[in-house]
């Protein structure tokens, strides 16, 4: 387990969507990035709620889909705080990726689960 302030993890969970491929990073328009200290369960570290743009329709309202980003679950796995700038970066892709509408099992099989 590491200690990382907010602040800090803030800034790796920017730097994290800043890696993103433009393409990815240009359907993030009405999608709102929270950091939350602690999941809603245990061991969640990161978590996408919305509709993935694969299934939208017209019709949709236009709240704001939400990736939730979990600072102690994460510094919790980690052992410094490289490995914890590490993790981020792969839970900011894996709920991203859900947004675009990938889900587990195809994460899995490209090495984002």
């Amino acid at each position: 387990m590491v200690v990382v302030s907010r602040k800090r993890f803030e800034e790796m969970v920017g730097d994290a969507f800043d890696e993103l491929p433009d393409e990815a990073f240009t359907s993030l328009g009405n999608v709102a990035v929270l950091v939350e200290d602690d999941p809603p369960e245990p061991g969640l570290l990161g978590l996408y709620e919305g509709v993935p743009i694969t299934e939208r329709g017209d019709d949709l309202p236009g709240l704001p889909d939400r990736i939730f980003i979990y600072r102690r679950s994460i510094c919790d796995m980690c052992h410094d705080a490289e490995e914890v700038a590490a993790e981020v970066r792969i839970t900011v892709f894996h709920e991203v990726a859900h947004h675009l509408g990938l889900d587990d099992d195809r994460l899995h099989e490209l090495g984002w689960g």
